[in-house]
């Protein structure tokens, strides 16, 4: 494909579901806000969101949508690995099970074997820290 690409998502924590995503061209805090924004209304607005430290989640557009909504923000902190974990573990997982192995020319073609991915992530894969349910069955 030849350009870069970045792709946001939510997740649950309780659950693991990925409860929304988004690729992009640019890595711009109205990329990552527009996806929260997705979550939020399909899924309700959250009592805390994790994310990393990059720019972006520090942004006054993302602030901006996190602040009013009453949402804390926790930001993966020095030694506090353990506050993003599990969003990091799911980026791996696509990575090295789907996009490393395929064929996409196009953006509509990586963005078709993403959601392909994320639709049998949270419908048929089991999780053991789930008791080896699925993250939709949670």
């Amino acid at each position: 494909m030849g350009r870069h690409t970045c792709l946001t998502a939510v997740i649950d924590w309780h659950g693991h579901y990925v409860v929304a995503w988004r690729l992009s061209d640019t890595m711009r805090a109205c990329e990552v806000v527009a996806c929260s924004e997705a979550a939020h209304r399909g899924h309700g607005t959250p009592a805390v969101q994790n994310s990393d430290q990059g720019s972006v989640f520090s942004s006054d557009e993302y602030v901006s949508l996190v602040r009013p909504r009453g949402i804390r923000q926790s930001m993966d902190g020095r030694r506090r690995w353990a506050d993003n974990v599990i969003v990091e573990r799911w980026f791996r997982t696509p990575e090295s099970e789907c996009l490393r192995n395929s064929e996409y020319e196009t953006p509509a073609r990586l963005r078709a074997i993403i959601a392909r991915f994320v639709d049998q992530y949270n419908n048929e894969r089991v999780h053991q820290s789930l008791g080896y349910e699925t993250p939709a069955q949670w």
